[in-house]
């Protein structure tokens, strides 16, 4: 029995002491496990803490708005995404989504480790990946930069983000981010988004009963949508109230009123599709890469506000008269640019009829022959070299000949009707008289027209030809009615201009329009050709052919300026106020002859009733002289002396100073007053015959 006992005891200490020996192992090995855990877990910290704040920017729609800050538009990528500050988001909503899917999310550091081992536990159960147990931090890190999968690699990848961005940012950025990232179906990402959608109201508007519903769809948006199934959407809503109810953000008796609350669903985007302007809206994104250097991708997903020029009621205005002018059956196309002289600002675009057939810009992409409308500018170069608006020069049929070898050169005038005599300046613009104008342009050499029209702002290739003062190089619309703006506001230069201001996601202003009034031309001048251009809408300076805008006259209620212009294939009609300058371009795309005579008036009939239009309530203005520089007299048209009483018309013109008439018409006097003067001013040679020796 000695044996026995004393065997025993030695068997029971040494299984005593194999015991220990192995929880000693066991400590060891889980303070070496532990401690590697740990050296791990301050790893990761310190790689996080070396990595400093992941970059929160998502992709998000570009906006763009009219000028009074009407949203007229935005990127279409196939998403909707806008971003609003927390303050701008309904508080209803945003607790629904706190109580619904992160309780504790201003408690714990991005993980609710209760949660997660009640999920690991449910997985091992179901030996799958079934239970999710992210936190918010978790969710927002998922959509900023990971896979939707239910993989351990994908939660590993998405721990690692949510510990750099609660180390990083506030909880009130990651909430706010979270909600503006998480997708509520129907391409709807973020909140500002789905209340468009849902709701066609602004996030800061939603009411409980709306905040709870919406707060539901995350979850499943093909199962919880309202759109997809009220029952679902209803059971969600219910569960998402009792549960702001458990904890605290409400009373049980607000929670039943809600569920008891009738909703009224949109079910459709705001801006489905481009609605404003959508070749001005392509134009402006044309001058955010090529004037700005933005990427496209920025421009299509950044996020961006871009304030515009454009003036929606004169861009409805434009539209609604192009549509009522032109007949449907016609293949006439046409462009129109409308700008304020003042500044450049583009206040409306038509770059053709139909944007969905043709997306083609004729108002900025179109070079077409300008026709009659560069006689002004041709006649601005002739002031420079002492021509006034009474130099006179005979309109008859003309050939030009060349020593040089050029071709013979017969320009005509419209309908072939010519004065037979002498006409001045003012007449000559005002009926738009060819022989007039090519032998000013012969006169000044082709290097002067062509060098103006560079001053003016046309970069387009201008031809070395007698036919260049006929508006034969082609033009851009848009150049047209830039030039036409110096005419307008005293020979200062502007340049067209789409963008005011462009801000980043963020709210930063990336960019600022900052105009410059720079005077570019003389503003006497300028001030006495823009004069001049107000006779196309003048009876009075009618000689032996109609003024170009008398078929407008009795359509017009305000001083206008302006010139017409038309080639074979090409009419055009740029006019201006003191406010506005617009510019009308219509043809056929391949260069056909405009043969129709309905057609031809199309441009002018065009700008005539959209000037009135677009202008109608603001006050009327008419083109006030500088305050040095002009005079004014009364002259009689048909010769440009000074109208004495006798005379059946007297205009009253400008001249820059030191230039005007200071001889008396004579030609409607009695015959006893006569002078005897008269018959040696006829016999004797005008003073364009000392120039030219061109035979007819």
């Amino acid at each position: 029995m000695a044996k026995e006992g004393i065997l025993v005891e030695l068997m029971t200490n040494h299984g005593f002491r194999k015991t220990i020996k192995y929880l000693r192992a066991f400590i060891i090995i889980s303070l070496i496990g532990f401690g590697c855990m740990m050296i791990v877990f301050l790893g990761v910290l310190g790689y996080a803490k070396i990595l400093g704040a992941p970059p929160l920017a998502v992709p998000q729609s570009t906006l763009f708005f009219a000028s009074d800050g009407t949203l007229i538009g935005e990127s279409n990528s196939g998403q909707k995404r806008y971003w609003v500050p927390l303050e701008e988001i309904s508080p209803d909503l945003i607790h629904a989504t706190i109580s619904i899917e992160d309780k504790n999310f201003y408690e714990h550091n991005g993980f609710d480790y209760k949660r997660i081992a009640g999920a690991i536990l449910a997985d091992i159960q179901a030996m799958a990946k079934v239970q999710g147990a992210s936190t918010i931090t978790q969710q927002y890190a998922r959509n900023l930069f990971l896979e939707h999968d239910k993989t351990w690699a994908r939660k590993l990848h998405e721990a690692f983000y949510a510990i750099r961005i609660e180390m990083n940012y506030s909880k009130e950025e990651i909430l706010e981010g979270y909600l503006n990232t998480i997708y509520y179906g129907n391409s709807s990402y973020g909140v500002q988004a789905a209340s468009l959608f849902y709701y066609g109201k602004n996030a800061s508007e939603l009411s409980l009963a709306e905040s709870s519903m919406l707060a539901g769809v995350p979850k499943g948006p093909g199962i919880f949508s309202p759109l997809a199934s009220l029952e679902n959407a209803e059971k969600r809503q219910a569960i998402i109230l009792n549960s702001m109810v458990e904890n605290n953000y409400i009373k049980k008796a607000t929670a039943q009123k809600a569920k008891a609350t009738p909703l009224t669903f949109v079910g459709k985007h705001p801006h489905k599709r481009v609605e404003a302007a959508p070749y001005f809206q392509d134009a402006v994104k044309n001058a955010l890469k090529n004037q700005l250097k933005l990427d496209e991708r920025t421009i299509a997903l950044g996020g961006l506000k871009v304030y515009t020029t454009l003036n929606l009621k004169q861009q409805e205005a434009a539209e609604k008269q192009i549509q009522e002018a032109i007949a449907t059956d016609s293949e006439i196309q046409v462009g129109l640019i409308a700008l304020d002289p003042q500044n450049g600002y583009v206040k409306a675009m038509v770059g053709g009829r139909d944007y969905e057939t043709s997306p083609f810009n004729r108002a900025v992409q179109a070079i077409r022959q300008p026709g009659s409308t560069i006689k002004p500018i041709l006649y601005y170069a002739a002031l420079n070299q002492g021509f006034t608006p009474s130099s006179t020069m005979r309109s008859e049929k003309t050939t030009f000949k060349f020593d040089d070898g050029q071709t013979d050169y017969a320009p005509h005038n419209f309908n072939n009707k010519y004065a037979g005599g002498e006409i001045t300046l003012a007449q000559a613009l005002a009926v738009s008289d060819n022989i007039y104008a090519v032998k000013t342009h012969l006169y000044m050499g082709a290097e002067t027209l062509i060098n103006t029209v560079k001053r003016f702002g046309i970069s387009t290739k201008m031809d070395h030809v007698p036919s260049l003062a006929l508006g034969t190089s082609g033009v851009r619309v848009i150049d047209m009615a830039n030039a036409y703006s110096l005419f307008a506001n005293g020979g200062k230069k502007v340049t067209p201009t789409l963008i005011t201001k462009v801000e980043d996601y963020n709210g930063n202003v990336i960019f600022e329009s900052k105009h410059e009034a720079v005077q570019l031309l003389d503003p006497a001048k300028t001030y006495v050709m823009a004069h001049m251009m107000t006779g196309m809408f003048d009876a009075k300076l009618n000689g032996y052919a109609k003024v170009t805008g008398n078929s407008l006259i009795d359509d017009i209620t305000r001083p206008y300026a302006g010139k017409s212009g038309s080639t074979e294939t090409d009419s055009w009609m740029i006019g201006f106020t003191p406010q506005l300058v617009t510019a009308v371009w219509a043809g056929h795309d391949v260069g056909k002859p405009i043969t129709l005579t309905a057609e031809k008036s199309y441009a002018k009939n065009i700008w005539a009733k959209f000037m009135e239009d677009s202008l109608k309530g603001k006050p009327v203005k008419g083109f006030n002289p500088p305050k040095e520089g002009v005079i004014g007299v009364y002259v009689n048209p048909e010769n440009g002396k000074l109208a004495s009483k006798d005379c059946p018309v007297r205009r009253f013109t400008y001249f820059v100073a030191g230039t005007e008439p200071t001889e008396y018409c004579t030609d409607h006097l009695k015959q006893e007053n006569h002078k005897p003067t008269k018959k040696k001013q006829e016999t004797e040679n005008p003073w364009y015959k000392k120039i030219f020796n061109w035979g007819a």
